[in-house]
């Protein structure tokens, strides 16, 4: 839901401050505004608001599309993970998918792993994640 505000109140401002942008070209064009500094100093500031709303808004529909986060050292997230966990963990696609869905927060996986040993015990191991995974689906829908 955070996301889906940013890009609607990003892409809001991106369009009154490209129509504001192209009032203040088409009016110094035309003549009707005086080429002196105050104009420039307004249509370059108006150029950096529109290109910094333009990255932010793209980026996060980027990020929003793509949630594979890697760790930038695997061999150290694998660590953690299974010096967390007693058990090794019988499928790192499942792993993965975990982490993925939590935006690489390895802590918060282990959490809810845990969590959802303490409200279901005597399940096997793939069963937690599989439950976790099914969990966070089901928030997100």
């Amino acid at each position: 839901m955070g996301n889906q505000v940013v890009i609607i109140v990003g892409t809001f401002i991106l369009l009154i401050t490209g129509l504001l942008l192209g009032y203040v070209l088409t009016q110094l064009v035309l003549g009707f505004l005086a080429f002196n500094l105050l104009t420039i100093l307004g249509t370059l500031s108006l150029f950096v608001i529109f290109g910094t709303l333009y990255y932010v808004l793209f980026w996060q529909l980027k990020r929003e599309q793509s949630p594979v986060v890697r760790p930038q050292r695997p061999e150290q997230a694998r660590t953690i993970i299974t010096e967390a966990t007693p058990e090794a963990i019988p499928d790192d696609d499942l792993k993965n998918k975990l982490i993925a869905k939590l935006g690489g927060d390895i802590a918060a996986a282990e959490r809810l792993i845990e969590q959802a040993k303490v409200n279901y015990p005597q399940m096997p191991e793939i069963w937690y994640y599989e439950r976790v995974i099914d969990d966070l689906e089901r928030d997100q829908r």
